[in-house]
C-alpha cells in the first residue's frame, strides 16, 4: 500500500486542521493509523480505524479532540483535529496495517506501510 499524507500547516492553539491520507488500495480492507513524532521524541500512536468494522481507537491525549474517518470511495483516511494544542506539534504519519489486534495497532511496529509525513505546528 502506498500512502500520501497531506494537510499539515501552521496554526494557533485552539484552531482546527484536517489531515488526509490517500491510499493506493481500498482503505476499507486495511487498518489505518495515524502517528506523530515531535522533535527529539519517539513516534507515538494517535488514532486508528480497524479494517472492515471501522472501529476507532484514540490515544488518551487526543480523545475528544481528534476524529479519524475514511472515505472508501476515495480510498482516503482523514484525521480531523480540533482544539489543537502546542503539544500536538509534530510530523504526522499515516500508516497501514493488516492487524486487528489493539496492541499491534497502537504500536508503530504493527504497520508495514507508511506515508511520508506532514508537519503540524501549533503556536501558543
Amino acid at each position: 500500500v502506498q500512502l500520501q499524507a497531506s494537510g499539515g500547516g501552521l496554526v494557533q492553539a485552539g484552531d482546527s486542521l484536517r489531515l488526509s491520507c490517500a491510499a493506493s488500495e481500498r482503505t476499507f480492507s486495511t487498518t489505518m493509523g495515524w502517528f506523530r513524532q515531535a522533535p527529539g521524541k519517539e513516534r507515538e500512536f494517535v488514532a486508528a480505524m480497524w479494517r472492515g468494522s471501522g472501529k476507532k481507537y484514540y490515544a488518551d491525549s487526543v480523545q475528544g479532540r481528534f476524529t479519524i474517518s475514511r472515505d472508501n470511495a476515495k480510498n482516503t483516511v482523514y484525521l480531523q483535529m480540533n482544539n489543537l494544542k502546542p503539544e500536538d506539534t509534530g510530523v504526522y504519519y499515516c500508516a497501514a496495517s493488516t492487524s486487528l489486534i489493539l496492541s499491534m495497532i497502537m504500536n508503530a511496529s504493527g504497520y508495514a506501510n507508511w506515508g511520508q509525513g506532514t508537519l503540524v505546528t501549533v503556536s501558543s
